[in-house]
């Protein structure tokens, strides 16, 4: 039995804040311990008390550090690390000039499996213990990164792309074959460990009817898989699929039709949206996710946080990778600040690291493993340093709380910012320098 006893300032949620003041909905300890056994969290409080139960459990001392929930990215391209931060071009044009030519590499298994180590060791870098990841049309991407990941006892939610038109031929399946092997896939790693699948059409443009069709079929057998795609991110991308689909009432209608959208359902984007589909968002309990850096970097739109959280849709936000421009949560956090602000809307940062925290696992349905420091929950957590660089460190000395605290981490922070990460207990930093 494996026991650690962390010791630091202890920062856990219990429910989204409703306003920069609401202090029941989290717990802050100054000199607070989570205590890890087996990967899980055993308890969480107060240091005094917790070490009382912690036995021989080794003590690793993180103070003045934070200590909170790993942080959770659910809309994240793993064949695109190679083709971060390439020179913009507008959505479509990025893909077919980019992303098509970097995804066809994945045919390569042993590709695959390098990138995938890469891939999760930069995740586990920026602080992110879980991610939801597209991966290549080709079945052995999804088994390197699923491989990698059970390597490290890391909660993944995956799924191979899904795509039978639009694309070169090196990208495309065909709808027989994207079912046939999503399901095997399915049968292989839903479940297994801390793997979970995702049902994965790239989006409306790339799949025909025939495509839509077996994946609401795939769907319905496997309830319990998640389904992801994209949704209005781009307007010359709303009026392609219009042009596909021309009996569909509008984009979302084109998913909806073939039994795709419901509780389970990951809509990356979302920024163009009808009233029509805001309220079948809201009638389905689909989840909206929002991608700030890439929307700025490809010049796709400003997402309404504030129209969507007022008809009860719950959203996600996440970095898409590699059209988003950092593997930081927080970078992420920094500028959807700017995008919302950008609209009159605020995002304060209780509400951010709520977001990326229990937030996150809330939209994933995981909040009973995820995104607390919760007992009985997976020990993923980060350990923050506010002071990680000299600018951080100047700006902190006119922090006077909590909420300053955790502002200057959300506009200044990335991987420098994330003194440790553990996943299921065991710390993943290579060099805490």
């Amino acid at each position: 039995m494996t026991n650690t006893l962390l010791r630091g300032r202890v920062l856990t949620f219990h429910r989204e804040p409703a306003r920069p003041d609401d202090s029941d909905a989290y717990s802050y300890i100054e000199d607070g311990a989570v205590l890890m056994r087996d990967g899980l969290i055993a308890a969480s409080g107060n240091y005094q008390d917790v070490a009382v139960d912690a036995g021989d459990a080794e003590i690793v001392d993180h103070r003045p550090y934070l200590l909170m929930a790993g942080f959770i990215d659910p809309h994240i391209h793993f064949p695109q690390v190679q083709i971060v931060a390439s020179w913009g071009s507008q959505l479509l044009d990025w893909l077919n000039g980019y992303t098509f030519p970097a995804e066809a590499e994945y045919a390569n298994a042993q590709h695959a499996r390098s990138m995938a180590g890469r891939f999760c060791n930069l995740l586990a870098d920026h602080g992110t213990t879980t991610a939801v990841a597209f991966c290549s049309v080709h079945a052995a991407s999804t088994e390197a990164l699923f491989s990698e990941a059970e390597d490290r006892n890391m909660r993944m939610i995956a799924g191979k792309t899904m795509m039978d038109r639009n694309a070169p031929d090196a990208v495309l399946d065909t709808a027989q074959s994207g079912y046939d092997d999503s399901k095997a896939l399915i049968e292989r790693w839903h479940g297994t460990g801390r793997a979970l699948c995702a049902i994965t059409p790239r989006f409306a443009i790339t799949s025909t009817p025939e495509q839509l069709e077996m994946t609401g079929a795939l769907a319905g057998e496997h309830p319990e898989c998640y389904i992801q795609t994209h949704l209005s991110e781009n307007h010359d991308e709303i009026a392609f699929t219009a042009k596909l689909y021309p009996d569909a009432r509008d984009y979302l209608d084109v998913y909806e039709g073939y039994g795709l959208l419901g509780p389970r359902t990951l809509l990356g984007h979302a920024i163009h949206l009808k009233d029509r589909e805001i309220g079948a968002l809201a009638d389905s309990g689909a989840h909206p996710v929002f991608c700030p850096t890439s929307n700025l970097f490809l010049g796709s739109g400003l997402f309404d946080d504030a129209g969507l959280r007022a008809k009860s849709i719950q959203s996600g936000i996440a970095t898409d990778i590699g059209a988003g421009t950092s593997y930081s949560m927080l970078q992420t956090l920094n500028e959807g600040y700017k995008i919302l602000q950008l609209q009159d809307q605020k995002l304060h940062t209780l509400r951010a690291f709520h977001w990326i925290t229990r937030g996150n696992a809330d939209v994933l349905g995981l909040v009973d493993k995820i995104g607390t420091l919760d007992a009985g929950t997976e020990a993923d957590i980060v350990v923050v340093n506010a002071r990680a660089t000299p600018a951080m460190d100047v700006r902190m000395d006119r922090a006077e709380s909590l909420s300053d605290e955790l502002f200057v981490v959300q506009m200044m922070g990335d991987d420098r910012a994330i003194a440790q990460t553990y996943i299921a207990g065991v710390a993943q930093k290579r060099d805490m320098s």
